[in-house]
């Protein structure tokens, strides 16, 4: 496949057409990873932030499952938390 590299804005890009995109399993908006190598540019999928749905991502970002994460309805008006012993608020 031949391509031509044209003005994005301030850059330069390259289009990949939607066959060649399936053909790797790649999707819109997927991170992947550039390197070089001698006179190519190697595009591979990013490991990076990887995870496929909102529950992985949260468990990833607060590493705990997501079971015990504190949510929006656990916390009071002032985002203290529920009382867990005779205290008075």
């Amino acid at each position: 496949m031949e391509t031509t590299i044209k003005k994005w804005g301030n850059s330069q890009g390259i289009r990949l057409s939607k066959p060649l995109l399936e053909q790797l399993g790649f999707v819109e908006n997927q991170r992947v990873y550039l390197s070089v190598s001698e006179d190519s540019i190697i595009i591979k999928k990013s490991t990076k932030n990887a995870h496929k749905t909102l529950q992985e991502r949260l468990e990833s970002f607060y590493g705990k499952p997501i079971a015990q994460i504190e949510t929006i309805e656990s916390l009071d008006e002032a985002g203290r938390g529920k009382a867990m012993g005779e205290e008075i608020w």
